[in-house]
């Protein structure tokens, strides 16, 4: 069962509390109850309700949507040390720097239009009755873990070296299928962190009922259409002089994988 299909909030207030907060990514406790029109007891009654039920947690004073999608997991390649762990709000302008780096050169449109639509929205994370949107994430740096630039890699917070996007719109004819863009940066490929994102992003997928993954790339993107070749990934068709890239027409890749 999706997420979506199983929110019961119980009470009308309750429901457009969670749709406030859900739509904005986070929000300040009071300010939130102040643009709801709540009374302030009815307000806190109803939060503390979602927060028990795991619908919202809160962290100094702002409310977010909780998402419990798994515990983060710790590797090290080659004195390479990263963490792939599923996103949290305060990620999003790493991701969207992360993911605008590597489409930078103009080989992977989908994952630009991701970037462009979640720095829009200000919002990272989204399940409700219209759309699901999860992100896992690769991170180095952060207390105890090394760089590959040979720093000792005590560092004041964790950088965003990778992501996995997974987007599942909430219709009933396409309620089994979800788009997947996968990336990561130039300089940390090589160390598997793009294999462990792709199979972190497939496990959740399989584990909230999709039945088949997608997604496309410029015929030019060779090095994103043997990764996903090599992890079982077909070419379902291909679109001819679909896109088109400092003025050459270039196939579109339309891939998929059945779950």
């Amino acid at each position: 069962m999706k997420f979506s299909e199983a929110l019961e909030f119980g009470h009308e207030d309750r429901k457009r509390i969670y749709e406030y907060v859900e739509s904005r990514g986070e929000v300040d406790f009071e300010a939130a109850r102040d643009a709801l029109g709540v009374d302030p007891g009815g307000f806190r009654h109803h939060v503390a309700i979602l927060k028990r039920d795991g619908y919202l947690e809160e962290r100094e004073g702002r409310l977010r949507a909780s998402f419990e999608e798994g515990v983060a997991e710790e590797y090290d390649v080659d004195g390479v040390a990263f963490t792939i762990r599923p996103a949290r709000q305060e990620d999003l302008s790493g991701i969207v720097g992360a993911i605008r780096r590597v489409a930078e050169q103009g080989s992977y449109i989908v994952a630009e239009s991701v970037a462009d639509e979640i720095d829009h929205d200000e919002a990272l994370l989204r399940h409700n009755e219209i759309e699901s949107r999860m992100f896992f994430v690769a991170t180095v740096g952060g207390e105890g873990r090394s760089a590959s630039d040979g720093s000792t890699g005590v560092r004041p917070g964790e950088d965003v070296v990778g992501w996995v996007h997974l987007y599942a719109p909430e219709l009933d004819k396409l309620a089994h299928t979800a788009e997947l863009t996968v990336g990561v940066l130039d300089e940390y490929q090589g160390f598997g962190i793009g294999s462990h994102l792709l199979e972190r992003g497939v496990a959740w997928a399989a584990s909230n009922g999709y039945e088949k993954l997608y997604q496309s790339a410029p015929s030019t993107n060779e090095y994103a259409i043997e990764f996903l070749e090599g992890h079982g990934w077909e070419t379902e068709a291909v679109r001819e002089d679909h896109y088109k890239i400092d003025g050459e027409y270039v196939d579109e890749v339309m891939m998929a994988v059945k779950l």
